[in-house]
């Protein structure tokens, strides 16, 4: 058997058949149960006459069905396209077009934004409509169905059911069981394709293209996060059965990559996933005693802080006993968060996983009571100057982070970019992410931060994840983004824009003279801005364009 995503699944399903697999609301399905739901749907895409490698976009907040379409999709060789539902619909219809969808399976709930963009997508000629009804865990934020704060940019749906170009035919969504086509199953290659589209923190949505092995091996780490890669499905199939079957719990949406990664490292571990529709933090205390996970994951302080207040506020009304690990992907978790997390849930394990949609899983970072981020050494990692030669362990000089061998193909309908993300020299293939980093002398490697948001100033380069690292240790601080802002004599200055907890006050000078216990003077917030929420970007991610917009123009 090859290596490719389907295949794996269905390997693992026919060994544990009867083992829970994904939980969402008050739905609960089995291995079994799943992979003739992900039939249902593949079948449903050949019938409506999207063949191999056709994109097919996913348009749907979390949800057993969301599951089903991603492993339909991989088992009829289409290619899932992850749709971001909190977009716009300028990044919706650039997303839609840059694709090139043939197919959309879309929540009704974001299926007027969906078809205000669709008459621009010449390529687009199938819909399926999914109508979650009770008992999905469509309302797991509030009784709307929409969590405290959630965004829904992009998805309002006014009055009247959407109206789609005449060239599209549109269906409900329909997975129930029936028996699976055999020629599903034929013509499966290693080298079918699994698209990510991500925002970063600049620029709008890229697609990152993935062979389905090199998918396999580094972003859901050869079916084994702890150990040497499973080679064979039978393999895999044979851990999955003799595992445990331990819980994760998802706290993010499954269309951002690290929840993606966590959902199939999970499934092809035979193990069962709870999700709910949208993050609450006290709805997941909730889950954590019904569900009894033994693995928590978040995207790094923006979930888990509020999480955390939670507990500290809730949590002596809830058996949180199950959890064992508290997991980030996505995003780093600050050391005080995590301080904060080992007192709420004494020998908690805390994973703070590195890596990108355009590398996979990388790493786990440690961040140091110094509070630089430092990742073990490990042969997926390099730090290369810009020749691409290593940089030397123990200097100071400053690379970029980077892998080779299992890495994607490129960014969709973008050779420009590609050329420089991931080039080819001497006949390998490499992903060089944005990352600044340099090597210690033993091999470890610390990442400064990203490049394109170093703050140079009168020369003095400051990383801004490390000045954000140092104001979140502030017990005020709940959130807070780092940005450089013109200066005529040092060139830029380096400035915060803070969100304080709920009830909780400090003013700029507190700030700066608690960064003083842990910062250089030169790296101290010059400027502190203060703000209701810090906003992100629709992928969840730092947006440091409108922390600029705010920290250069406070009333525009």
């Amino acid at each position: 058997m090859t290596l490719q995503l389907a295949t794996l699944f269905e390997a693992v399903a026919a060994a544990v058949p009867d083992r829970l697999a994904v939980v969402c609301g008050e739905r609960r399905l089995t291995f079994a149960e799943l992979d003739a739901r992900a039939d249902a749907v593949a079948g449903a895409l050949r019938a409506a006459g999207i063949g191999a490698g056709e994109h097919v976009g996913v348009h749907m907040p979390n949800g057993t069905e969301y599951v089903e379409t991603l492993l339909g999709c991989l088992k009829a060789r289409a290619v899932p396209v992850n749709i971001n539902y909190r977009y716009t619909d300028r990044e919706l219809h650039h997303l839609y077009t840059d694709a090139g969808l043939a197919a959309l399976v879309v929540d009704e709930e974001y299926a007027p934004a969906a078809a205000r963009v669709a008459h621009d997508c010449p390529e687009l000629r199938h819909v399926e409509i999914v109508r979650p009804g009770p008992g999905t865990g469509a309302a797991a934020g509030d009784a709307s169905g929409t969590a405290a704060g959630a965004s829904t940019a992009g998805g309002d749906a006014p009055g009247g059911a959407p109206e789609w170009p005449s060239r599209i035919g549109v269906a409900d969504y329909d997975a129930e069981p029936r028996e699976a086509d055999p020629s599903l199953r034929e013509g499966r290659s290693a080298d079918d394709r699994y698209v990510l589209y991500t925002g970063g923190t600049t620029g709008l949505p890229k697609g990152v293209v993935w062979r389905h092995e090199d998918f396999y091996m580094a972003a859901v780490s050869g079916g084994n996060p702890y150990g040497d890669p499973h080679l064979t499905a039978e393999d895999l199939a044979a851990a999955a059965k003799a595992g445990t079957g331990f819980g994760y719990l998802l706290t993010m949406p499954l269309m951002h990559g690290a929840a993606a990664y966590t959902l199939l490292i999970a499934l092809y571990g035979g193990s069962c996933v709870t999700l709910a529709r949208r993050f609450d933090p006290v709805a997941t205390l909730a889950l954590i005693e019904r569900e009894k996970p033994l693995i928590v994951t978040v995207v790094g302080d923006a979930i888990a802080r509020p999480l955390a207040d939670a507990i500290r506020a809730h949590g002596a009304g809830y058996d949180l006993s199950s959890v064992k690990v508290l997991g980030s992907g996505g995003a780093i978790l600050s050391r005080s968060v995590q301080e904060e997390f080992a007192e709420l849930i004494p020998g908690i394990h805390i994973n703070n996983g590195f890596g990108a949609s355009e590398s996979g899983v990388d790493g786990s970072i440690q961040v140091g009571a110094d509070g630089l981020m430092r990742i073990a050494p490990s042969p997926r990692l390099t730090v290369v100057d810009h020749a691409m030669n290593p940089v030397p362990p123990g200097s100071d000089e400053i690379g970029v982070v980077a892998r080779s061998g299992h890495v994607p193909l490129g960014y969709h309908n973008d050779p420009e970019r590609t050329a420089r993300t991931f080039p080819v020299i001497g006949g390998t293939r490499w992903a060089v992410l944005g990352d600044m980093a340099r090597v210690e002398a033993d091999g470890t490697t610390v990442v400064l931060g990203r490049g394109s948001g170093c703050v140079n100033t009168g020369g003095e380069k400051v990383f801004p994840e490390e000045v954000e690292q140092a104001l979140k240790a502030h017990p005020a601080v709940m959130d807070t983004l780092v940005a450089g802002v013109p200066d005529e004599r040092f060139g830029e200055r380096v400035a915060a824009v803070v969100e304080l907890r709920p009830g909780a006050t400090a003013t700029a000078e507190e700030l700066r003279a608690h960064c003083r216990e842990h910062l250089a003077g030169y790296k101290i917030p010059a400027l502190v801005a203060f703000t209701d929420a810090v906003v992100r970007s629709p992928s969840g991610k730092a947006d440091y364009r409108w922390a600029k917009r705010v920290l250069t123009d406070p009333t525009g």
